[in-house]
């Protein structure tokens, strides 16, 4: 009998060596190479995937027009950040921290599109029958309208599920499938590889949209090697702080339309709605005339949104200043603290300061510097910002306001949530009277800021 070849594979980014090292040497983190058998061929294990026609080569002006096809999920806002849609033949992965409500969102899609006539076969490797049933029940789903498979070995799965012509698979999740062509444990990079290349093909050949689960790590990324999310045609992530009702749905891939859309889903006790108003949902309990309180007019994707920033500063009292923050770059932070003491003469180099993005949400682009300056030094300075201004901007180190992108749209949007003034880089006033009735005022400097507002 020929001896069982073994390799050591990195759980991090699949570097293969035939000895075991505490570092990997690719990608170079500790400990994560782990002995596995060598992958055997196994005949017949494709049989699944119908014979493609041979590839013929096409002139770029020969490619007839896109005919795509897609698949409403009875959301208007998820289809945006979809693209329009789940498009035949594509390929989802989703996913989010353990208990954020992946598995939810997942069994009200499938019965949004079963509900239409639409054939949806579920595929989990988790739950057993019962348990996926109460919860479809526990979310007022029919269950008549779904098929449900709990089967983690994916021969024996498709075997069964195929039969079915589903146009819509969803697997819960890719890391507890395992293929008998690769005998190592399941959630492995091999067994990763190997499921997520068969299910890939057989949606390409059969024309079915497979919708993938991924587990994340505790650096809030997908578990396994990049190479799973170069497989897939869309990747989804749901965010957001089981400690509120919100989640954001943000896409950071879509081979059929734009990224960095997002999502805002508000979870109850019927699953998960959208909200289509979410600026106002933001800002409903917003005080009025607090001190380190700021709207800020964020865009993310093509959405705009007013979120409200917080800020708490308080005097040091146990040697090393705190700088806790929720929702915003903590780096960030640290370097706008330092440019309000350099260019405004704030002091903070005793304070804690404390920030936060109300409702969960997290934004990260340059134009949330301005709100960050102005809540801190609100509330170092214990006086409030007037209620009905919203600003954005980014801030340089050396102190100076600089023009973003995207300002009509998030003009747009302070006007209709009823707010009367704006402060915003002077290098976008142009731009800006333009396209809005606000008042609007233009600054260049952190300087200036601190007088306008203060």
């Amino acid at each position: 009998m020929a001896k069982l070849k073994t390799t050591y594979v990195c759980q991090a980014c699949a570097y293969r060596s035939p000895k075991w090292m505490g570092r990997c040497p690719d990608c170079g983190e500790w400990n994560t190479l782990l002995e596995e058998p060598s992958p055997q061929e196994v005949p017949g294990r494709k049989r699944w995937l119908d014979q493609l026609q041979s590839p013929t080569p096409l002139k770029l002006s020969d490619i007839p027009p896109e005919n795509t096809q897609r698949i409403s999920t009875g959301w208007p806002e998820v289809d945006r950040v979809m693209g329009g849609g789940l498009v035949d033949g594509s390929v989802v992965l989703l996913g989010g921290d353990p208990g954020i409500g992946k598995s939810t969102l997942l069994m009200q899609l499938g019965y949004k599109v079963a509900s239409r006539g639409d054939r949806v076969v579920y595929l989990s490797g988790e739950e057993s029958p019962h348990q996926i049933k109460i919860r479809a029940e526990r979310l007022g789903i029919d269950t008549s309208d779904l098929w449900v498979l709990a089967e983690p070995n994916l021969e024996r799965a498709l075997d069964v599920a195929l039969p079915l012509a589903p146009r819509l698979m969803i697997v819960d999740s890719i890391q507890t499938l395992y293929t008998d062509s690769h005998p190592s444990l399941p959630g492995s990079v091999g067994q990763l590889r190997e499921t997520a290349a068969t299910l890939t093909s057989i949606a390409k050949a059969r024309n079915i949209t497979v919708v993938l689960v991924g587990h994340v790590t505790k650096e809030g990324v997908l578990a396994g090697p990049r190479l799973l999310e170069h497989m897939v045609d869309l990747v989804l992530y749901l965010e957001g702080d089981r400690g509120h009702c919100f989640r954001v749905l943000r896409s950071v891939k879509n081979r059929f339309g734009s990224t960095d859309e997002i999502c805002i889903m508000e979870m109850g006790e019927n699953g998960l709605e959208e909200v289509v108003n979410p600026s106002e949902r933001f800002l409903r309990e917003r005080p009025q005339g607090v001190p380190g309180s700021v709207v800020l007019a964020s865009v993310e994707g093509n959405r705009p949104l007013l979120v409200e920033i917080q800020a708490l500063v308080s005097r040091a009292n146990y040697g090393m200043p705190r700088r806790a923050t929720m929702g915003v770059d903590s780096q960030r932070v640290a370097l706008l603290t330092a440019v309000l003491e350099k260019h405004a003469g704030i002091r903070l180099s005793d304070e804690d300061i404390y920030l936060n993005v109300v409702g969960g949400l997290r934004v990260e682009e340059p134009a949330v510097d301005l709100g960050i300056a102005s809540a801190i030094a609100s509330s170092h300075l214990n006086r409030a910002v007037d209620p009905m201004l919203v600003l954005f901007g980014e801030i340089g180190l050396s102190g100076e306001v600089r023009g973003i992108q995207r300002v009509p749209v998030r003009l747009k949007e302070a006007q209709r949530m009823g707010f009367r003034k704006c402060l915003l880089p002077k290098g976008n006033l142009a731009q800006a009277k333009e396209h809005s009735p606000l008042e609007l005022v233009g600054v260049e400097s952190v300087g200036q800021m601190m007088e306008v507002l203060f």
